[in-house]
């Protein structure tokens, strides 16, 4: 993994993971524009504009912001063999102090889903997170329904912990989602008592 001179890079064995570019907007806009009907029952409305090219400047300037903030890491996932925009994984509301911790989310087009993609950039993020910004606890929320985003959590470290009424507003309705986290020391469990 790289990070040299403030352009975040992460190179996993089939992806470089690195935050959006405006040169980025027309294969995303095509693969969110594929995918539309794939995406849309796990994630918020799409705004009117969404896949307008100023909704995307907007989205890389707010990339810049936060990674050089460090309040997020919002990566783009491109296929190392052929540079194909996959999706994207985002470590937002990283929280210092304390908490050390951050929210994972993530997204993959529709004809690249379940190839073992994603698994293999949450691996990559939550091993950056540990290791390179020395973050205590990773957290993920998805709706309970959502078989596929949450065997790809536990196979990826992540435990169960419970439930958040309300959590989201997914497709234009409030949900309750299924809490996911993995702590760099799993110490779930565990105590000092013998």
């Amino acid at each position: 993994m790289l990070l040299a001179k403030r352009k975040l890079r992460i190179e996993t064995e089939r992806l470089t993971l690195r935050p959006p570019v405006h040169s980025d907007f027309r294969p995303w806009c095509a693969l969110r524009a594929q995918s539309r009907d794939f995406l849309t029952p796990w994630e918020p409305s799409w705004a009117p504009d969404h896949l307008s090219r100023k909704a995307f400047t907007n989205r890389v300037y707010w990339a810049q912001r936060s990674v050089s903030g460090g309040s997020a890491l919002p990566l783009f996932l491109f296929r190392r063999s052929d540079e194909t925009l996959l999706g994207a994984i985002t470590l937002d509301n990283i929280r210092r102090g304390p908490a050390q911790s951050g929210v994972l989310g993530y997204w993959t087009g529709e004809a690249y889903a379940r190839q073992g993609f994603m698994r293999e950039a949450i691996d990559a993020i939550v091993h950056h997170s540990f290791t390179r910004l020395d973050l205590s606890r990773i957290e993920a929320a998805c709706l309970p329904e959502n078989a596929a985003s949450r065997g790809l959590l536990e196979s990826a470290g992540f435990k169960y912990e419970g439930v958040a009424q309300s959590y989201l507003q997914i497709n234009g309705r409030w949900r309750t989602h299924v809490l996911y986290a993995a702590l760099r020391s799993d110490r779930r469990g565990k105590t000092d008592v013998g």
